[in-house]
């Protein structure tokens, strides 16, 4: 990624997770995947260093900082280790994003320092089996009872839902208001009625743990409902928005750990009496592989800079979603396809990142979705 554009600030931020990253995950990185286990205690690393509260007031506990900072971070810990990054992502820049921006000042205040310590970790409880990319598809229910709420349904594909501390949850308050029917809830993991299931098994992204979570009359009082009944998910819409830059910041990420992995194998490996990077068709497709990251690094940081600037930036941010992880996606597969056999074997981190790298264009809204998003602004 090109450095000559950061402040020092911003530089000094890069400079100090890539050491982080090449000490404390790189060589972990493989035996958390396998194992499908998140390193638990990162999180409380990730707290001392100040790197969870990025962008986040200091009033609450964060260290400041916005979207440019955010999306170094995430660049630089997805090329270590795309499952930590997506952990950490979630738990900061959804669940704890939400309680900072509808929440109230007692509920920041009860909840936020402890999370961005790293001592409490949060879950973004959204998506459902049928309900995805059609946010008004939502079946969990809150009912109104007295002063409390009863939560009935089940969420999926939650990710740090097997160890979460807390789960801020979607439900629908007004199922016939549709999308203006929608609340959010803090809900506690010790709270009667909310059942954690086992980790599940996926093709990628194996250090992020993810599980279902199963809400039978669950009970939670009307003091942690995230903002207004039936307006809470609307909100969340609009400010949650570094969904898209933090995606294209992974996918920046892992691009440069794949173009790193095949310039080092081509490199080294000697075919025909000459190393591999000698032939004009491996050279020309790792050229390719460095103009596509550093093309989508400058779309990144540019809806970034929009973004911490107060200005609109959702059609930036989508277009950088978009082409990051589509671009992702065709550098992983080039590198596997560079290191041949030896790529293809389970020990090779080529093929990690080969099974990370598609989630990426299906979470925060596909390559469709963006699209569409991008369309809307052409006139008719």
């Amino acid at each position: 990624m090109s450095e000559q554009l950061l402040s020092d600030v911003e530089a000094q931020l890069q400079a100090s997770v890539r050491s982080f990253v090449e000490k404390e995950i790189i060589p972990h990185a493989q035996s958390w995947d396998r194992s499908g286990r998140y390193p638990r205690e990162l999180f409380t690393k990730f707290g001392e260093l100040g790197w969870l509260g990025t962008a986040f007031p200091e009033s609450v506990g964060g260290s400041g900082g916005g979207s440019v900072l955010y999306a170094l971070l995430c660049a630089e810990l997805a090329r270590g280790s795309a499952g930590v990054a997506l952990g950490m992502y979630v738990h900061a820049a959804l669940a704890c994003a939400a309680v900072l921006h509808l929440g109230n000042d007692e509920q920041r205040e009860r909840i936020l320092p402890a999370a961005l310590r790293g001592e409490r970790v949060g879950c973004w409880a959204y998506a459902e089996a049928g309900a995805g990319a059609d946010v008004t598809s939502v079946a969990t229910r809150a009912r109104r009872d007295g002063d409390d709420y009863v939560l009935s349904g089940s969420k999926l594909y939650i990710t740090n839902a097997p160890f979460a501390d807390f789960a801020v949850v979607v439900a629908s308050t007004a199922p016939e208001h549709g999308l203006k029917g929608m609340s959010v809830f803090v809900v506690e993991r010790d709270n009667p009625g909310m059942t954690m299931g086992k980790p599940m098994e996926k093709l990628g992204m194996g250090a992020a743990e993810t599980a279902e979570i199963v809400f039978e009359d669950c009970r939670v009082p009307s003091s942690d409902r995230l903002g207004v009944e039936g307006r809470g998910f609307i909100k969340a819409l609009q400010v949650l928005t570094l969904g898209r830059i933090a995606a294209a910041s992974f996918a920046v990420g892992l691009s440069r750990a794949s173009f790193e992995a095949a310039l080092s194998y081509t490199r080294e490996r000697v075919q025909f009496g000459e190393p591999l990077l000698k032939k004009q068709f491996v050279r020309f497709t790792l050229a390719d592989m460095k103009t596509r990251t550093e093309a989508a690094w400058q779309l990144t940081l540019h809806a970034a800079r929009l973004a911490d600037a107060g200005q609109a930036h959702g059609t930036e941010a989508s277009m950088a979603k978009l082409f990051a992880t589509e671009a992702c996606t065709w550098s992983c597969e080039r590198a596997l396809h560079l290191s041949g056999a030896q790529g293809y074997m389970l020990e090779s981190t080529v093929q990690r990142f080969y099974r990370d790298c598609k989630v990426l264009e299906i979470g925060e809204g596909t390559s469709e979705i963006q699209r569409e998003t991008i369309a809307r602004t052409f006139e008719i």
